[in-house]
């Protein structure tokens, strides 16, 4: 149930007391029985919330109910009438489409006719009940047409928005295929120039060893030695371009780009002096990224604000800590999932650990690692 079914019961937990104590109505037996049953069908529209003509028939039928409920007695018009019909009638064209509004509406006007038929009221009265009656139904129907035309423009307006990120996606996975050839292409003039020409000196070098005095002996390996060495860093060099995944401090900075044009999340992210020369190795810095990443996928999912604040920092130089901070108010029965813990384990294999921290305002992820190599941030 949503909440728009409780405030139309409220409504009417507030308009029928109103109703039996202004007019001091006593029900007969055939009235209560009238009563109950539009009570019954107030308490099934529920079960027809996604059937449109069932709710038209049970509109009608609370329609004719009320015509019996405050049938005239000694010809005398309750004006409660025309307040529990229009509340019928607003909750019908709040629910229902145009037609079967003006459906309903024609059920009840016609009903109402007949039940002016049967008072004894003035002409100046009976004016004023016919101009109440379709003042009530022409606002109504404008709003009915307002709310059409609000779901029409809410309707362009998703589909403008899927169009626009299903763009946002291309441009990116276009970026992403462009860099990757690109990345491709040094790769290839890496290794058919650079590569090819260290394994001809190589070769020269090897050539030159066996012609080569005693005294050149050591020199020369020394330099093949050197010609290896860079030949197998320009063999790396060319692998770490054929690799689509990026993980690290690099990684993170797609990552919330991506997060920030697809998602429309609002990150703010800040790097204090030293972390990204910090002296990371590989696990590590894929580690960081896992778990920043896990750390903004639960905002996603389980967040009411679509905001994040990230930083890193290398305080002292010895460790690197990052901090993932959502403001927004956490549910007192927190309990780690399967998320945390794995982001927990990952870092303490890479010699880290995970901290989480939440109270009414804000909930924080941070984690720290120490450092391989001690070095001094300049």
């Amino acid at each position: 149930m949503n909440k728009t079914y409780f405030m139309w019961i409220a409504i009417h937990c507030l308009v029928w007391p109103l109703a039996f104590w202004g007019s001091g109505l006593t029900l007969s037996l055939q009235q209560l029985s009238s009563f109950c049953l539009f009570l019954i069908i107030l308490f099934l529209f529920p079960l027809f919330a996604d059937k449109s003509l069932l709710q038209t028939i049970l509109f009608s039928t609370q329609t004719l109910t009320l015509l019996h409920i405050f049938y005239p007695v000694n010809q005398e018009f309750n004006p409660y009438l025309l307040l529990v019909q229009a509340l019928v009638l607003a909750e019908a064209v709040f629910r229902l489409s145009l037609l079967q509004s003006m459906i309903v509406m024609l059920v009840q006007f016609v009903g109402l006719c007949l039940v002016l038929l049967q008072t004894s009221l003035s002409t100046n009265q009976l004016a004023w009940v016919v101009l109440f009656t379709l003042l009530t139904m022409i606002g109504l129907l404008y709003f009915q047409l307002v709310k059409r035309r609000e779901i029409e423009v809410r309707e362009k307006n998703d589909a403008l928005l899927d169009e626009y990120r299903r763009m946002k996606r291309q441009l990116v996975t276009e970026e992403e295929h462009a860099r990757q050839d690109e990345r491709m292409l040094i790769g290839h003039e890496i290794h058919d120039s650079v590569g090819h020409k260290l394994t001809a000196l190589l070769m020269q070098l090897e050539a030159f060893r066996i012609t080569a005095s005693e005294k050149d002996q050591e020199k020369v390996e020394k330099l093949k030695e050197l010609a290896e060495q860079s030949l197998e860093e320009t063999r790396r060099a060319v692998k770490s371009f054929k690799q689509t995944e990026v993980g690290g401090l690099q990684g993170l900075i797609r990552l919330i780009r991506k997060l920030e044009v697809e998602r429309f999340m609002k990150i703010n992210f800040s790097v204090k002096h030293g972390a990204f020369a910090a002296s990371l190795t590989g696990e590590q810095s894929f580690a960081i990224y896992r778990a920043v990443q896990e750390a903004l996928t639960n905002i996603m999912k389980h967040s009411s604000t679509r905001e994040a604040h990230i930083s890193f920092e290398t305080p002292g130089g010895s460790i690197f800590r990052f901090e993932v901070m959502n403001p927004a108010k956490t549910s007192p029965f927190f309990e780690e999932g399967y998320g945390l813990k794995a982001m927990r384990e990952r870092l303490e294999k890479v010699g880290g650990s995970l901290d989480i921290h939440h109270d009414e305002r804000q909930f924080v992820v941070s984690g720290s690692i120490r450092l391989t190599k001690m070095e001094r941030i300049e």
